[in-house]
């Protein structure tokens, strides 16, 4: 059997929405026609680990990049991504094509282009605690999640220049780009 030696890293709720916080998944289960594209296209998949829930666990609240952006989950971000970085090395040593990063836009962690962000989220829930002010404070903004500025660093580090995609969920189009995007890659 013929291998196609191209290998592509997935952020973990591509193939698992489970992981995202309750009520943020805009999909059943995984992205289902991007991992079609992958897997007729031959690519080797490699599923990253979700730094949220290996951090909180599956019953955590909503979090803006700010919450994150703290030594401890950077810290955290680069521990959980060592392995996967020691892979992709490997890879590479021996000939196999790295395609690429697919993040989550709009995620505080895995988003590329953008994340989301507020300076007053934080602190209890509730009215008498200014929820309302806080969710009218949370935005999406240019830039990237804390695990992906990890990796990115990590990558950098080694000498290794790997392209990062993102699949945009609010986007109903973005699946479709993104094949665009690796085809003529």
């Amino acid at each position: 059997m013929k291998r196609e030696k191209k290998i592509i890293f997935l952020c973990h709720c591509i193939l698992n929405c489970n992981s995202k916080v309750e009520g943020l998944a805009l999909y059943e289960g995984a992205l289902n026609k991007i991992l079609k594209y992958l897997i007729d296209e031959g690519y080797g998949i490699i599923q990253l680990p979700c730094p949220e829930v290996t951090f909180y666990g599956i019953k955590r609240w909503g979090h803006v990049k700010e919450q994150f952006d703290t030594p401890y989950f950077r810290n955290h971000c680069k521990e959980i991504f060592m392995p996967y970085l020691n892979q992709i090395r490997h890879y590479i040593k021996n000939d196999y094509r790295i395609d690429g990063i697919i993040g989550i836009d709009g995620s505080p962690s895995c988003g590329v282009n953008k994340t989301c962000s507020s300076l007053k989220w934080g602190g209890e829930v509730g009215c008498e605690f200014g929820i309302d002010e806080k969710i009218n404070d949370l935005k999406m903004v240019k830039g990237k999640g804390v695990f992906i500025e990890e990796i990115e660093k990590l990558l950098k580090e080694y000498n290794l220049n790997i392209k990062f995609f993102c699949i945009d969920e609010e986007d109903m189009y973005t699946e479709d780009k993104l094949i665009k995007l690796l085809e003529n890659n």
